[in-house]
């Protein structure tokens, strides 16, 4: 599937702005860091590349492909690895960022000791992995702003042996590169856009914190991209509602804004009354989302008003017949797939994410007792099917965990 860049026309340089249109439909960064590095690797034939993202004098972890090593949707926990390290001329990723310069090597193991940076052979002996030829790129957007370094790793020629990077696919991953930089920006923008409603949110309601709401997020998008994989979607609509869950489950809980304090800060167990207008929540999140000009707007309007809905019909608030008439929009509960998928998986989330954090009104559960809860509560509260897919994944779910502390 690599371009052959024997003679770099101007059909390539199309195709690869038409990859660079298709990255303004993302509007997560995780997604846009995803399809940034499948282009980069199938222009070069890469085997595995990864991509920081710069944060003052940083680069932070933000993405990694390793087709030797992932393999059938495996490896995912890699991830959500929480590392650092400095710009600084010592690293490679960390000199190009510092010089804003591409760099080639052909033999990572053969590199001289005079140069400034070296190669940390760390990953290679811990995973078997071996890591010959590299190519790191510093991600520029137009402005001159550096807003990462990416790294691809183990070109490879038709016959599948690694190679060095030929001039071609350097020209042809630069051109891309230099435009992927704005659609990072933006996926960045939209992120911190979204922690910042979080953030007034937090004002009111101690509980929807930034960590978890990004904790909330990110298993969210884990458990629909495996029930995705195990029903047979296609790649292109798996990654783009991935995409959008990513970012909507994030404000499943907006609407608590409109609660009073003295409830939502009330340490103890809320009487009767109290709990009826907290289940009003779901109503002032959904109408924040009325007016909707994406879909993005559109799932995020049925997350907020359907997470708090049970599989088995005992949720709320219920079939809606006037969301802006508080005395007549609570009608029976939905249940089943009359719950969107969307809200099925935030609500598991939810729950486990709050069941395993301390909150003003409760300690942590211990792991196994989270565990016990949410398979007991499969078929009742939560989609049996996204229960067992929730326990596929659970490695993963706790890497997420282990990453978004706080």
């Amino acid at each position: 599937m690599a371009f052959h860049f024997d003679e770099f026309t101007c059909h390539q340089v199309h195709s690869i702005l038409e990859t660079i249109e298709e990255l303004n439909h993302l509007k997560d960064v995780d997604a846009i860091l995803d399809k940034i590095l499948y282009e980069s690797r199938r222009i070069a034939n890469a085997d595995a590349g990864s991509i920081f993202i710069a944060e003052e004098d940083l680069l932070r972890f933000g993405y990694v492909h390793n087709d030797t090593l992932f393999r059938d949707n495996t490896g995912r926990e890699a991830l959500y690895i929480d590392y650092t390290l400095p710009i600084s001329e010592t690293s490679i990723v960390g000199h190009v960022a510092l010089t804003k310069e591409t760099l080639a090597i052909a033999d990572a193991y053969q590199m001289s000791p005079e140069l400034p940076y070296a190669f940390n052979p760390a990953y290679d002996y811990k995973s078997g992995y071996r890591t010959l030829s590299m190519l790191a790129l510093p991600l520029i957007t137009h402005q001159d702003r550096l807003m990462g370094v990416m790294q691809l790793i183990n070109a490879k020629d038709d016959n599948g042996r690694v190679v060095a990077f030929s001039k071609d696919s350097q020209m042809g991953v630069q051109i891309f590169a230099n435009n992927a930089a704005v659609a990072i920006e933006r996926g960045v923008m939209n992120r911190e856009l979204i922690l910042r409603m979080v953030k007034m949110a937090e004002l009111r309601d101690p509980s929807e914190t930034g960590a978890h709401v990004q904790r909330v997020g990110a298993i969210s998008s884990e458990i629909y991209q495996r029930w995705a994989a195990k029903n047979g979607l296609g790649t292109q609509e798996m990654k783009r509602n991935r995409d959008l869950i990513r970012l909507a489950s994030m404000l499943h809980d907006i609407g608590k804004i409109g609660a009073p304090d003295h409830i939502l800060k009330k340490p103890g167990k809320l009487t009767d009354k109290e709990f009826d207008i907290i289940k009003k929540h779901t109503i002032y999140g959904s109408r924040l989302f009325v007016n909707q000009t994406s879909p993005l707007d559109a799932m995020c309007q049925e997350i907020a008003l359907n997470h708090h809905e049970k599989w088995d019909g005992s949720g709320y608030p219920g079939k809606i017949n006037d969301l802006f008439n508080e005395d007549d929009c609570i009608w029976p509960p939905k249940s089943g797939t009359e719950i969107p998928l969307a809200a099925r998986i935030v609500a598991l989330a939810d729950v486990y994410d709050a069941l395993s954090s301390k909150r003003v009104y409760k300690e942590s559960w211990p792991e196994h007792r989270v565990l016990e809860t949410i398979e007991a509560r499969a078929g009742k509260a939560f989609d049996p099917e996204l229960v067992a897919v929730f326990f596929d994944i659970y490695g993963v779910i706790q890497a997420i965990e282990n990453k978004f502390q706080g």
